[in-house]
């Protein structure tokens, strides 16, 4: 696997297909859109309902007028709704046409699960085309399945967590526009005390231009269970612009551990809209790892709700903006209980004029004595156009707390390029071994596939850097 992920190349990701649907909604949102999504995905009436209520919140709230310009994102240009033709869930890759196939496999994705995984779902445009989990966990009772066939299948268990407790579609218009228009995503529940000791992993496709990709990811991980979850996202490059405002939501239950992965590869011209957040209880452990290299605009902020005594919540990620990229990441923690831990660690990478920021939030509630937190910030520029900023916010109710906070700017030192050089390597070699030696907190806390993939992908974007 990690020999594949070594010859990784562009046309990997830009590579496209051409157009074969069995629907293709029409530019732009409707009601009659929202109801035709329900209507063919065959949802009980308390999910269309939900959509409905959702899209008109998304009418009545206001586009976000902070963070970077949204101004050229047109939602009347966005399909919000394309279905390949293609059978949906299929549990053999044979079964899943022969082009949409041959995408995955550029992308290496039937290969890691053969090799890496415990189970593997892949979605392309707004449809789920194959999902599969290994008999070893489904016969522990363990579920993972697309969303939408989790709603056929398990309607109560979604009914009870889905954009409840966790993600509301009030909380802003474009989790309003989720909630109204989502499709596909995954839907996983580990039953207590089961440890799920092979990651599972789900890749998000979008292939037409002006698309929209919508998926819900929705895990519970019940009593002392643990599960790792890994996605995966890219598109082509086109000449107008795409959006993805997907949702995922963690339930991490008493003395439970989840770990989230993300690698987004999105391509330049994708506005990447997501909304990610966790609740977690008494002595449960929510661990994020995210890196951010695609799209034109990122908003992301991953957040823990830490409601139970000793819940603890780790982020690490790492983000890199291009000529033409504005990365706005970040996260949020809240500490509503006592004894609560959370650690943050943000890196950042930028050139060519691209700009990066942090963006966080740490709240402690008053009561919510003997909280721990940490942020590290840590951003580097590659040149003197590029920009990086770091906007932390924190909101301490509570007197006995332990809070520490750093954050660092620089340039690639010429000192350590000179080095390097001085024992036979090119300034470009030793530049890249710079930079991946600054995201090695990123690369180790992903399974080897995964991490020789970020690295491989930075390179790709390191390319040509140095004139």
């Amino acid at each position: 696997m990690a020999e594949q992920i070594l010859e990784i190349n562009r046309e990997n990701y830009d590579h496209y297909n051409e157009d074969k649907y069995i629907y293709k909604a029409k530019p732009g949102l409707s009601k009659e859109i929202v109801e035709e999504i329900s209507k063919q995905k065959n949802e009980p009436e308390w999910m269309l309902n939900k959509r409905l209520k959702a899209f008109e919140i998304f009418q009545k709230l206001p586009m976000p007028s902070w963070g970077p310009s949204l101004n050229d994102l047109d939602l009347n240009n966005i399909i919000f709704f394309h279905r390949p033709d293609a059978k949906r869930n299929a549990t053999d890759w044979n079964e899943v046409p022969e082009d949409i196939k041959k995408t995955f496999e550029r992308l290496g994705i039937p290969e890691a699960e053969r090799t890496a995984l415990g189970g593997a779902g892949a979605q392309y445009e707004s449809d789920v085309v194959y999902h599969n989990l290994k008999k070893e966990w489904e016969d522990k009772g363990v579920i993972f399945l697309d969303c939408d066939e989790a709603l056929q299948k398990h309607p109560e268990l979604v009914k009870k967590y889905f954009m409840t407790s966790c993600v509301s579609p009030t909380l802003h218009k474009f989790a309003a526009l989720h909630a109204a228009v989502w499709s596909g995503g995954t839907f996983i529940y580990v039953p207590p005390y089961v440890k799920v000791s092979m990651p599972l992993q789900a890749y998000f496709r979008m292939n037409a231009q002006k698309g929209g990709q919508f998926e819900h990811t929705l895990i519970i991980v019940d009593k002392n269970a643990e599960v790792q979850y890994i996605e995966g996202c890219s598109a082509p490059q086109y000449n107008v612009n795409s959006l993805h405002a997907g949702c995922v939501e963690i339930h991490v239950l008493e003395g439970a551990r989840a770990r989230y992965s993300s690698i987004e590869n999105w391509s330049k011209n994708t506005y990447n809209l997501n909304t990610k957040r966790a609740l977690v209880q008494k002595d449960g452990v929510i661990e994020w790892i995210n890196g951010n290299m695609g799209s034109k605009v990122t908003m992301l902020y991953p957040t823990s709700v830490l409601i139970g005594e000793n819940a603890k919540s780790d982020f690490i990620g790492v983000a890199f903006a291009g000529k033409g990229q504005n990365q706005d990441t970040g996260t949020k923690v809240y500490h509503l209980a006592k004894n609560t831990t959370s650690v943050v660690k943000s890196k950042s990478i930028s050139k060519d004029g691209g700009i990066t920021t942090y963006r966080g939030l740490l709240h402690i509630k008053n009561g919510a004595s003997n909280c721990k937190s940490n942020v590290n910030c840590d951003a580097l520029m590659m040149d003197n156009i590029s920009k990086s900023n770091t906007v932390p916010y924190m909101d301490v109710k509570e007197k006995e707390v332990d809070l520490g906070h750093e954050a660092t700017v620089g340039k690639i030192s010429d000192e350590q390029v000179f080095y390097l050089m001085s024992r036979g390597l090119s300034k470009e070699t030793a530049t890249q071994m710079i930079v991946s030696g600054f995201i090695e907190p990123v690369v180790k806390a992903l399974p080897l596939e995964y991490a020789v993939e970020l690295n491989r992908l930075i390179e790709l974007e390191m390319e040509g850097s140095l004139g």
